[in-house]
C-alpha cells in the first residue's frame, strides 16, 4: 500500500564557481556570494545578521560566535565543529549541512527550508518554536532534540538516532519517524500527525504507560 506520508521535497544544489573568502573581513551583517572557507576559525566571532549565498564552508569553528538572525541561502557545511552554537532567529534555505559536530546549538525561532543534516554528531538541539518544511535528519545521532511548540512539514529522519525526543505542544504534519531509534519521549501528545511502524507503536504505547503511571504485568 502507498504511503500517504509525503517525503521531504530536496533539490539538489546546482555547481557553481567559488572564490576563496576572505575570512577577515567576515562581520555582522554582512553579505557574502559565491565564496568558500576551508579551516577558518569564527569562534567567538560576531556574525549577527550574516548572510551567505551559495557559500561552501569545511571545517570551520563556530565555537560561540554569535550567528543570530544569519541567513544561508544554497550553502553547503562540511566538518563545522561548535561545542556551543548561538543561531536563534536565523533561516536556512537549501542547505547541506554535512559530518559534523555540534554540541549545545541554540537554534530556537529559525526557519529551515529544504535541509539536509547527514552523518551528523549533534548535542542538545535546541528548535523551540521552529519552522521545518522538507527537512531530512540522515544518518545522525542527536542526544536530545527539543521541537517544543516548532511545526513540521515534510520531516525524515532515516537511520538516526535521537536519545530524548521533546515534541510538547509541536504541530507535525508529514513528519516520518519510521526511521528513527528514540529512547524517551516527551510531550507524547505533540507526536499527532507522525507516522510510526508497527515496533515504534509498541515502544511509544511502553512509554505511554509509564507516563501515566500504569503498570503492565503479564
Amino acid at each position: 500500500m502507498k504511503s500517504r506520508t509525503q517525503p521531504p521535497r530536496i533539490d539538489a544544489l546546482r555547481s557553481v564557481v567559488r572564490e576563496e573568502g576572505d575570512a577577515a573581513s567576515v562581520d555582522a551583517d554582512g553579505d557574502l556570494e559565491l565564496e568558500s572557507f576551508t579551516g577558518v576559525d569564527f569562534s567567538g566571532r560576531d556574525l549577527t545578521g550574516l548572510t551567505l549565498r551559495e557559500c561552501a564552508l569545511d571545517g570551520v569553528d563556530f565555537d560561540d560566535a554569535n550567528l543570530r538572525g544569519a541567513r544561508f541561502i544554497e550553502t553547503t557545511l562540511t566538518g563545522v565543529n561548535a561545542p556551543v552554537l548561538r543561531m536563534s532567529r536565523s533561516s536556512l534555505r537549501d542547505v547541506v549541512l554535512e559530518r559534523s559536530r555540534l554540541g549545545s546549538a541554540e537554534l530556537f525561532d529559525t526557519t529551515w527550508n529544504s535541509v539536509r543534516v547527514r552523518g551528523c554528531k549533534l548535542g542538545y538541539v535546541n528548535l523551540r518554536g521552529s519552522s521545518l518544511a522538507d527537512v531530512i535528519f540522515e544518518d545522525c545521532t542527536i542526544d536530545e532534540l527539543d521541537l517544543g511548540g516548532a511545526t513540521l512539514t515534510r520531516v525524515a529522519f532515516p537511520a538516526t538516532t535521537v536519545k530524548t525526543l521533546d515534541v510538547t505542544r509541536a504541530s507535525l504534519k508529514h513528519v516520518d519517524l519510521r526511521g528513527l531509534d528514540f529512547r524517551a519521549v516527551h510531550g507524547l501528545e505533540g507526536l499527532a500527525g507522525a507516522t510510526v511502524n508497527d515496533v515504534q507503536v509498541t515502544e511509544l504505547a511502553q512509554l505511554f504507560a509509564a507516563q501515566l503511571g500504569i503498570i503492565v504485568e503479564g
